[in-house]
């Protein structure tokens, strides 16, 4: 049996160090936001012959210097292009520089995300984050009621939640280093990974805090708190990384693979999913230790 609940220190280190990254590259660099948050046009363009490549596109515009501009395919005839402006005349020297190119080509839409709009979204986003957060936090605190010995069962639904928001910031402060460094830009579908981060970590962190649980009733009252809690951890620790395996490798295959449309939303969820198993297994289940060793401190 592993004590991995001695491991405990190195982990707060690990993970205090990494937040805190995190958290300065937010404050200095922020996240490059694409026109989803920002606001811009999306041009949906049909070609009647053979469908030119995304990085064919990219290279016909290069010299507009368009922002934010990404291409991706509509079915097996038409290109979506999307740029962080609302310039008629932009838009204009876009088409034109397609059109030359591509005679047979046929603009068939050009619609603009006003920027008021997009800054309504990035509020929604937030406060979508922080619902799920707190519903998270509520629902264990709920489900776990029945073992409030030794530790109060809302201290469950609290070391969920803070192991979670380590595995978002953590997320978030990776796309903030690459979005500097790299150009790469956040969008709907970040915030969609970071939903889904939040769901796969906490399940992950239920099933050791279930077990928990079950070793708490049926156990001794004599057996040490801490000991239960890295019993239970040992117990579950094939299992969770078997299912996280299989989750990460699905993910490499979207990310090599994918095409670039899902590339950076397969990053995210690589990122926030082996962050997320690590922290049910060092993190999530330390904080209820390292919270019963202070309740002896004070007692």
């Amino acid at each position: 049996m592993f004590n991995i609940i001695s491991k405990t220190k190195y982990a707060y280190i690990f993970s205090i160090t990494l937040t805190v990254l995190s958290v300065a590259s937010l404050a200095v660099w922020g996240l490059k936001f694409g026109i989803d948050f920002t606001g811009g046009t999306v041009m949906e363009i049909k070609f009647a012959n053979t469908m030119p490549a995304n990085q064919e596109i990219v290279d016909t515009l290069k010299d507009l210097n368009l922002n934010s501009l990404t291409v991706q395919g509509k079915g097996t005839e038409s290109l979506l292009l999307s740029y962080a402006s609302v310039d008629d005349s932009i838009n204009q020297n876009v088409w034109k520089t397609i059109s030359d190119k591509y005679p047979e080509s046929t603009q068939l839409k050009a619609d603009y995300r006003d920027s008021s709009v997009s800054s309504e979204l990035k509020t929604k986003s937030l406060w979508a984050l922080f619902w799920a957060a707190a519903g998270i936090m509520a629902f264990i605190a709920w489900a776990f009621r029945k073992v409030s010995r030794p530790v109060a069962s809302w201290k469950y639904g609290a070391g969920a939640v803070i192991a979670l928001l380590h595995d978002v910031l953590i997320t978030i402060g990776a796309f903030s280093i690459l979005g500097h460094f790299q150009g790469v830009e956040v969008g709907i579908p970040f915030i969609a990974a970071l939903l889904t981060i939040l769901g796969f970590s906490v399940h992950d962190t239920i099933v050791v805090y279930d077990r928990t649980r079950e070793n708490l009733l049926k156990g001794s009252a004599k057996e040490a708190f801490p000991d239960v809690v890295n019993r239970s951890l040992n117990e579950t620790l094939v299992r969770s990384i078997n299912t996280s395996m299989t989750v990460i490798i699905t993910l490499l295959s979207l990310y090599i693979f994918g095409g670039e449309s899902i590339k950076d939303f397969a990053l995210a969820l690589l990122i926030g999913v082996s962050f997320g198993t690590y922290s049910s297994v060092f993190i999530a289940s330390a904080l209820l230790v390292t919270s019963y060793e202070m309740q002896l401190k004070n007692k």
